[in-house]
């Protein structure tokens, strides 16, 4: 049987640092640079830091992340996974009647579109943050966007 988010997430982990980058991912750090690879509770635990109000994007995630590590920077596959499942052990917890749960909601993707993949997708999305005071608005055909999202970014350490 497959694992639920929450055991994902509560799933006993530890950050890894990647030097010398392999040669197929090289390219996306600094020659000589390093890399992180998170875990899903620790992206948890960062988007629950994400105050009322304010927005992160998932480069801003990959930056605190790699600041953390003392790395040139945060793996982008890991992290989105990551954040992912983060966002789908919230939903399972609230399945469950909890109430204060991680706000994945908060966490735009680095372009500052709202992310389909996310639990309810570009609706639930939408909805919440317009419930905390955001105002989103159509970004192209099928994007949204959150007016003034970078104005808006926590910071995140």
């Amino acid at each position: 049987m497959a694992m639920s988010a929450i055991e994902k997430l509560r799933k006993p982990q530890e950050a890894k640092i990647v030097q010398p980058l392999p040669a197929r991912v090289a390219h996306w750090a600094p020659p000589g640079g390093s890399m992180v690879i998170s875990t899903p509770s620790e992206i948890d635990e960062l988007v629950r830091t994400i105050p009322k109000g304010k927005l992160a994007t998932v480069n801003t995630l990959r930056e605190a992340l790699a600041r953390r590590h003392g790395t040139s920077i945060a793996c982008p596959v890991t992290t989105g996974i990551f954040l992912n499942i983060a966002a789908r052990a919230a939903a399972e917890i609230e399945e469950m009647g909890g109430k204060r749960v991680t706000p994945w909601w908060r966490v735009l993707k680095s372009d500052g579109t709202l992310n389909p993949k996310m639990p309810g997708g570009i609706a639930e999305q939408k909805k919440r943050l317009r419930d905390e005071g955001h105002s989103v608005v159509a970004k192209g055909k099928s994007s949204f966007t959150v007016t003034g999202f970078d104005t808006k970014l926590a910071r995140l350490s």
